[in-house]
């Protein structure tokens, strides 16, 4: 067997093969090479498994009947005794090379009928080579790929945890490698709305070699694939300004103005920042970063810091409201606690995004929720049921056994949104509303955020509600189509409103009826 003559054999042909090969995002075809060598040389070859008899790829003419006789030959070889040796078999001359240096050690096998000559011997060698280069590279890829999807998931597992409130248990998740993050004592979520083409390219270009970003952490939001939640050591958080919000203090630099710039260079980006938070309240500050960035779509720099506004449940009697929110969650200390953790992601997401989120199926986070809806006597799928669950959960916190009431007949819910707090919050709340946006938040939220059905009632287009409500996130600084965390605000404010007013005007009104008044116990 001889190399074939030509302006396509040789090295360069092979070089050439080579640069074929390396640019195809598959593995390599083993087979593909062994063709091109078999028509430089007229000799068949196989590329042999350490075990002597399984083939991984061969040329079409390599006789398979031959390997039984060359079994003590092949194993040789592949247990390191030998670097290449050559033989007969019958009529066939027999050259073999080892790939690798490993414990698995293929044999490229090249059988022909005359011996081969020093130049085919030296390209069959210089193809092996090959081989396990282009084998080892992509090995490499395969094990780069492995590393990006654990390192992925560690994220993602880490993010769980202090979601749940639990940074001890990111800790111990993280053992042998804790990201510096976990020994931040204070930390700010931004919340990035990016193309979903750009979104893996922009997690890896910060990403360090242990698979975190620095101090700092970034991971795909498993529910809405435009979103990456980057969680920020407080003390790496840049200053200034992004439209519509001051910055966060900190020092200057690092990721968070980075992420600054990107949002800048790229038209569509958005960004919201949500305030210093301690790691076990990073839920709360996740919800802050979805408020600032349902904002920040429609304000000018698209790139907004929470403003501190105060909430519902820090307003309302502490003690009453406490005694309120003890006896409407009671019923749940029955169930079990995935079906109330399932409910509390429920108050700030889609039933969908919740089953993505838990990797559970759809219809057994249906089975949960229908488990805490008769145990309340509530239908979830009504927003103002929804409202009153998530202002109760916010009031009594997480639901550990629960110690005696002392007063012996808690208040209604109703009592407590006619106090004068609860009034001037949701004057507050809505001041900076327009008539037309309060009048179609009103519809909207009567019609049980059915956009169609608003439309129908105010007798204007589903587009044109959809931009009101785009207008009143942006003014309210509330997310309430994405993932519609701020509804139950707008909810409690707009009820409050409403009975406030026709309480002026006299007593219960029939307005205050139909918005929906929120479910008592």
């Amino acid at each position: 067997m001889d190399v074939a003559r030509g302006d396509i054999g040789g090295p360069d042909g092979l070089l050439r093969e080579v640069r074929r090969q390396a640019s195809r995002r598959d593995e390599p075809d083993t087979r593909e090479i062994l063709d091109w060598l078999h028509r430089h040389t007229g000799a068949d070859f196989a590329l042999v498994a350490e075990d002597g008899f399984t083939v991984d790829s061969s040329t079409a003419g390599f006789p398979r009947e031959i390997l039984p006789s060359l079994a003590p030959l092949l194993a040789r070889l592949s247990g390191g005794q030998l670097a290449a040796a050559a033989t007969r078999a019958g009529e066939w001359n027999v050259h073999c090379e080892v790939l690798g240096v490993h414990e698995s050690r293929p044999v490229l096998v090249a059988v022909a009928r005359s011996a081969p000559s020093p130049e085919t011997v030296a390209l069959i060698s210089h193809t092996g080579t090959v081989i396990t280069l282009l084998r080892r590279a992509t090995d490499g890829e395969r094990t780069w790929r492995g590393f990006q999807y654990k390192a992925r998931q560690v994220r993602f597992g880490v993010l769980s945890a202090l979601l749940a409130g639990g940074p001890v248990l990111a800790r111990r998740m993280t053992t042998g490698a804790v990201p510096p993050l976990l020994k931040a004592e204070r930390l700010r979520v931004l919340l990035l709305h990016c193309s979903p083409a750009d979104r893996d390219r922009i997690v890896r270009v910060y990403q360090d070699p242990s698979g975190y970003h620095g101090p700092d952490l970034m991971v795909h939001c498993p529910v809405f694939k435009e979103h990456v939640i980057c969680l920020i050591a407080e003390d790496t958080v840049a200053g200034g300004g992004g439209g519509g919000g001051g910055g966060p203090g900190g020092r200057t630099g690092g990721l968070a103005e980075e992420l600054r710039r990107v949002v800048r260079e790229n038209p569509g980006y958005a960004m919201g920042i949500s305030g210093p938070h301690p790691l076990g309240a990073t839920a709360e500050a996740y919800g802050q970063a979805a408020h600032a960035l349902a904002a920040a779509r429609s304000t000018p720099g698209h790139v907004v810091s929470y403003q501190g506004q105060t909430l519902l449940d820090n307003v309302l009697p502490r003690r009453p409201a406490l005694a309120w929110a003890r006896t409407f969650l009671r019923p749940l200390d029955t169930l079990p606690q995935t079906s109330v953790d399932i409910t509390r992601l429920l108050m700030s997401m889609p039933r969908a995004a919740v089953a993505r989120l838990l990797d559970l199926s759809r219809n057994t986070v249906t089975a949960h929720i229908r488990r805490v809806e008769r145990a309340l006597g509530l239908d979830l799928a009504d927003v103002h049921a929804r409202a009153a669950v998530h202002l109760a959960l916010a009031l009594a916190g997480p639901l550990t056994a629960h110690e005696p009431d002392e007063r012996p007949t808690p208040p209604r819910l109703e009592d407590l949104l006619h106090s004068e707090p609860a009034a001037a919050w949701a004057r507050t709340f809505l001041l900076p509303l327009q008539p037309r946006q309060r009048r179609t938040l009103q519809a909207w939220i009567d019609a049980n955020t059915d956009g169609q059905q608003a439309a129908r009632r105010l007798g204007i287009s589903r587009n044109t509600v959809r931009a009101h409500l785009r207008t009143a996130e942006a003014h309210l600084r509330r997310d309430l189509l994405t993932a519609g965390a701020g509804i139950h605000d707008v909810v409690h404010a707009l009820h409050i409103s409403t009975t406030a007013m026709g309480t002026r005007k006299g007593g219960d009104s029939s307005k205050s009826a139909q918005a929906g008044p929120t479910p008592r116990v």
